[in-house]
C-alpha cells in the first residue's frame, strides 16, 4: 500500500512538448498521443503528465460537430489557418494557441472502482491550484455562465475563467485534460468561439450550444501579473506541483517520458482514426 496521500502520483512520468510549435501541425497529433498513451498506461504502465502546447488550432466538442453549419464554420476556421479537429473527449469548442498550456493526465483506472469523473477532476484542480499556490494565486472551481466550453470544474481567478476540464475514458485508463490560458487575451479567444457558434448554430435550438460572453474569460497574465509569465513557466510548475504531491518530504525530479518512445507510425495512424470518426469535418 503506498504511503503517498495522492497515490495516483506514484511513478508519474513526464512528458512535456510544449517546445514542439510547428506551424502546420495537425492538433490531432496531441490527442493521438493522449489515446496511446492511455493505452499504455491501461496496459500497466506508470501514469503520464503530457504537456503540450499548438500555434493555432481550433477542438470542438462531439455536440458542436452537429450544429446545422459546423461543416462551413470549420471550413472558414480552416481557410484562416487553424487546425480544427472534433475531440473524443467532453467539452465544446476551445481555440489553442502559443499562450495556452495543455495537461492531461493520464491514469490507470482499476477495474473494480466506480466511475466517478468528479473524483477524476478533482487531481486536476488539485495539480493546477498547487502549481498556483507557488505564486500566491487561489483559484476556485464552478461554472463560469457565458464561458466557453462551460462544466463544473471550470476554474476561475476572481470570477473569470482561466481554465476549462475534459476527461477521456478507456477500459483502463483515464485521460484527464485541461486547457489553461497563461498569456494572452481570454476575451478575444472567447470572441472567437462566439463566431465560430454564431455560423455554426444557425438554425438550431438555443439550448444546443453555450451562449459565449466574452468578458467572462482572463488569461492569468491578464487577472494574476504575480503569476507565471509564459505557458512554459506555468507548464515548469505543473511538474513542481505533481514533484511535491507525489513527494511531500523530500520532492525530487520525475522520471521524464523518453520522446523516442513515441511511435511515429502509430501516432499518424491514431491521428488519421481521430479525424474519420467526424468525416463531416475532414
Amino acid at each position: 500500500m503506498s504511503e503517498n496521500e495522492y497515490p495516483w502520483t506514484d511513478g508519474m512520468r513526464i512528458l512535456d512538448r510544449t517546445a514542439e510549435l510547428a506551424h502546420g501541425q495537425d492538433v490531432a497529433r496531441s490527442f493521438a498521443i493522449d489515446e496511446l498513451l492511455g493505452r499504455e498506461v491501461g496496459s500497466g504502465g506508470a501514469p503520464v503528465c503530457h504537456l503540450w502546447r499548438h500555434p493555432r488550432a481550433f477542438v470542438i466538442g462531439a455536440r458542436d460537430g452537429r450544429l446545422p453549419g459546423a461543416s462551413d464554420a470549420a471550413r472558414r476556421l480552416r481557410s484562416a489557418g487553424y487546425s480544427v479537429l472534433v475531440r473524443h473527449s467532453g467539452g465544446a469548442a476551445v481555440p489553442l494557441d502559443a499562450g495556452v498550456a495543455n495537461v492531461s493526465l493520464v491514469l490507470p483506472i482499476n477495474g473494480s472502482r466506480t466511475q466517478n469523473y468528479l473524483a477524476d477532476f478533482e487531481k486536476m484542480f488539485l495539480t493546477i491550484g498547487r502549481a498556483l499556490s507557488f505564486y500566491g494565486i487561489h483559484i476556485a472551481k464552478g461554472e463560469i455562465a457565458g464561458s466557453y466550453c462551460p462544466g463544473d470544474y471550470d476554474l476561475s481567478v476572481d470570477g473569470l475563467k482561466f481554465c476549462g476540464i475534459a476527461q477521456r475514458r478507456q477500459l483502463k485508463a483515464m485521460i484527464i485534460q485541461a486547457f489553461v490560458l497563461v498569456e494572452g487575451s481570454g476575451s478575444e479567444r472567447a470572441e472567437l468561439v462566439k463566431a465560430f457558434y454564431d455560423e455554426a448554430a444557425v438554425g438550431a435550438k438555443p439550448d444546443a450550444y453555450p451562449e459565449v460572453l466574452p468578458d467572462t474569460m482572463a488569461g492569468l497574465t491578464e487577472r494574476a501579473p504575480s503569476g507565471p509569465a509564459s505557458a512554459e513557466e506555468f507548464s515548469a510548475a505543473i511538474v513542481r506541483a505533481l514533484e511535491e504531491l507525489a513527494q511531500p518530504a523530500a520532492p525530487a525530479p520525475l522520471e521524464r517520458f523518453p520522446l523516442h518512445l513515441l511511435d511515429v507510425e502509430a501516432i499518424a495512424s491514431m491521428s488519421r482514426t481521430l479525424r474519420e470518426r467526424y468525416p463531416l469535418l475532414s
